[in-house]
């Protein structure tokens, strides 16, 4: 998205070069397309963090910004640029799913992106089938609502959506509306951290691109937990960092810096590794946990975000669009960075709530 795209979240913690999405893969390799100066604004540090224990993570709130002023940034943020990313993109606001060794055309990126969330769902095992369809949907960080139409399509589900951008709210509701499925589907500004539903409501927990904003990672997957259904299925995909090895108390101090300082344009705060999200899920006794890393399946989103940002149109949106979207701009080669460096990860990680407590 320009929002989880020159963003964050979804695309979320992305960038773009004159070449291929930075990761740790040799077959990806990337240069950056940026050389340009960073101005610092985000008042919260990571730095300011002490040292962690191996393979467990600062789980409160990780920067000293006020948790009210990390939302308010997070909502005008998204407010400024979703009709950006719409614009371009279309109403889907994360990556495309490819085989790294295809030959993508541009026609497919779009298509990619539904493969995206097909590849999700059968990471999980949930299919279309009668026996397995989730009759009630929550999409946590839902943008404007490419994901809540899609799923409630395909399953016949009721989906509700949640953000913290009331202009995405309301985009979101007015395209549900206009493709007749107000009666299916209802967006609303809620805070993930404290969504406003009662406990086991709903079959299917959906975070595409989101989870990387959240300040209290801890929190945020107990409330996944809380609210799904029992026997109900998980699914997180997000940005993370790369998993500690056994030696490893931490990230190295470069590594803490590099994501600070992104973080600071990118209204992020502490980001956690794959093991984290297992380990935390594994706590509360979910069954079926697993992730992956899709950081190579992503690889092929990038020349196409490249090629439709540097188009007129897309020239002139960024440039319209407000300062928040173009400070994420220039942070995009510290980005290249943590992708080369094998530091930064695009993660899948779903479970299942147990059908008896």
């Amino acid at each position: 998205m320009w929002m989880e795209g020159i963003c964050i979240g979804g695309w979320g913690s992305h960038v773009y070069a004159r070449g291929h999405l930075a990761t740790s893969s040799p077959t990806h390799p990337i240069k950056p397309a940026l050389a340009l100066p960073i101005r610092e604004y985000a008042t919260y540090s990571l730095s300011t963090r002490g040292r962690r224990r191996r393979n467990n993570m600062s789980v409160g709130a990780a920067s000293t910004t006020a948790p009210d002023a990390l939302r308010k940034g997070i909502a005008e943020f998204y407010d400024e640029s979703s009709g950006v990313w719409e614009d371009i993109w279309g109403d889907h606001m994360h990556h495309g799913f490819y085989d790294p060794a295809s030959d993508v055309s541009i026609s497919d990126h779009r298509a990619a992106q539904i493969r995206m969330i097909d590849q999700s769902l059968a990471f999980a095992s949930l299919s279309d089938e009668s026996n397995q369809k989730p009759k009630s949907i929550v999409d946590v960080g839902c943008g404007i609502g490419g994901s809540s139409r899609y799923l409630a399509r395909k399953f016949g589900a009721k989906c509700k959506g949640i953000t913290l951008s009331p202009v995405q709210a309301q985009r979101a509701q007015q395209l549900a509306d206009a493709q007749g499925l107000s009666a299916q589907i209802s967006f609303q500004v809620a805070d993930a951290l404290n969504q406003p539903f009662p406990d086991g409501q709903f079959d299917l927990v959906w975070s595409m691109e989101s989870g990387e904003h959240m300040p209290d990672k801890k929190k945020f997957v107990n409330e996944l937990v809380r609210v799904a259904a029992p026997g109900g299925t998980i699914i997180i995909v997000t940005w993370c960092h790369r998993d500690l090895s056994p030696s490893e108390e931490s990230l190295r101090p470069e590594e803490k810096n590099l994501l600070d300082r992104i973080c600071r344009a990118f209204y992020l705060p502490e980001w956690c590794s794959t093991a984290d999200y297992v380990s935390l899920l594994t706590s509360l006794s979910m069954e079926d946990v697993k992730s992956a890393d899709w950081s190579d399946n992503v690889a092929p989103f990038w020349p196409a975000v490249i090629k439709s940002a540097l188009t007129w149109k897309g020239i002139t949106s960024l440039l319209t669009s407000g300062w928040k979207t173009i400070r994420g701009a220039l942070v995009m080669p510290l980005m290249i960075q943590g992708y080369n460096k094998g530091l930064i990860k695009f993660a899948i990680i779903t479970c299942r709530k147990p059908n008896t407590p």
